[in-house]
């Protein structure tokens, strides 16, 4: 168990819970380190009990796919707490790259992936400010309605 740092403290305040890290599914590592940089795989809209499937425009709404990419930075942020020991050795969130499962229709995919965007700001403050990426697809696995990769600098 990791000790409460005060960006879990802040996420718990929020009513936001990380619980561990999930294990990979296939052949790949949930981060790799490059210096002081970690490369997140994609974490996918599942974070304890709260799940999110299907697709956002049909059988979620814009604010559903929200609570999915929160869901899915947090999912995130469970592997960087694992992978360096402590939140509070976050410098900066680079880069979120996300996806939503979306039908051919739905155009909102920055609104979505803002549920993240918005989150990882609440947590960090200004070094929570980050590039990104928000795209739609026709299918996600499992069916999950968000993934997002991330990068993000850490110090030691």
């Amino acid at each position: 168990m990791l000790y409460m740092d005060k960006i879990r403290q802040r996420l718990s305040d929020l009513g936001y819970a990380i619980y561990d890290a999930p294990a990979p599914v296939g052949s790949y590592v949930q981060c790799v380190r490059t210096g002081n940089l970690l490369h997140l795989s994609g974490g996918i809209s599942v974070n304890g009990d709260d799940k999110y499937f299907g697709k956002v425009g049909q059988e979620l709404t814009v604010e559903e796919g929200q609570a999915a990419a929160r869901a899915a930075i947090l999912n995130r942020l469970a592997v960087i707490a694992q992978a360096v020991g402590s939140l509070e050795k976050v410098s900066r969130i680079v880069a979120v790259n996300g996806f939503v499962n979306a039908g051919p229709d739905f155009y909102d995919h920055p609104k979505v992936l803002n549920g993240a965007s918005d989150l990882l700001v609440e947590a960090f403050g200004e070094i929570g400010r980050h590039s990104r990426t928000a795209v739609g697809v026709s299918a996600l696995p499992l069916n999950v309605a968000v993934e997002i990769s991330m990068v993000v600098e850490v110090r030691d």
